[in-house]
């Protein structure tokens, strides 16, 4: 029986990785996409040990000219992309008060996470579309709780996940009739490489009762998430919001 493949973008460390891991165990052979020229070789034996085929290919989703060397990888490897993982990334490029945003550091923010998103999720569909379906197929993007809850300090954040749920939805309308399940998975404040740097902040606030459920999120709560999408078992919820946060986006008095 061939194996369903996987495309997970940003996925040599952090959410990326545990997501790679969650599908790797559930059965899926992984291409990881990330920046570095050579993964580490325990990227590798990490996959391989989960009785997954592994390939690797490095790019920098920004770059447009680069995903259909992306795609053609992911084909050569597996001869098939049943799965699209958008978790690539960054944050704000710097924090501060917005109205001394910058263009170019609103730019950067936008080009990796919105347009670059947008764009790979294209070519992958278009992949898919042209290869007859043997097992469920989806394209799960990781945007943020930023998507809805606003950060003046980082607004350029906030916006580029913004718009990557409102593209989430008209790609679950284009890909509703074919059968490719399209969700939005949105962490909330997830104990990561990214959030290292503010870790004592964040323990502070989950302590004072910001996140309702008083615990940071783990990589692997979104790798898990993303494994049960993967499925097909939630196919009928295509176009999906799942929050991923401990009730921190809930609104409360």
């Amino acid at each position: 029986m061939t194996r369903p493949a996987a495309i997970v973008t940003g996925g040599a460390r952090g959410i990326g990785l545990a997501c790679a891991e969650a599908l790797a165990d559930a059965g899926f052979d992984i291409l990881i996409a990330d920046l570095a020229e050579k993964h580490d070789d325990s990227l590798a034996s990490n996959i391989t040990g989960r009785s997954a085929m592994f390939a690797y290919h490095r790019g920098d989703i920004a770059d447009l000219a680069d995903h259909a060397a992306l795609v053609d990888a992911a084909m050569r490897a597996f001869g098939r992309i049943d799965c699209l993982v958008n978790n690539a990334g960054i944050g704000a490029v710097v924090r501060g008060d917005l109205l001394e945003l910058k263009p170019e550091n609103f730019d950067r923010a936008l080009n990796i996470n919105l347009r670059g998103t947008v764009f790979l999720s294209q070519a992958v569909a278009k992949a898919m579309l042209a290869t007859p379906a043997t097992a469920a197929r989806s394209i799960i993007t990781i945007t943020s709780v930023s998507a809805e809850m606003a950060s003046p300090e980082r607004a350029d954040y906030c916006v580029s996940k913004a718009g990557l749920s409102m593209w989430v939805k008209n790609l679950a309308l284009r890909l509703a009739a074919e059968n490719v399940g399209v969700f939005e998975v949105r962490p909330g404040i997830i104990r990561t490489d990214m959030t290292a740097g503010v870790s004592a902040k964040y323990d502070a606030l989950i302590e004072d009762g910001l996140v309702p459920a008083k615990r940071w999120g783990e990589a692997a709560d979104i790798g898990a998430v993303v494994a049960a999408l993967a499925s097909g078992k939630f196919g009928f919820s295509t176009g999906s919001v799942i929050d991923v946060d401990g009730a921190l986006s809930v609104p409360r008095l």
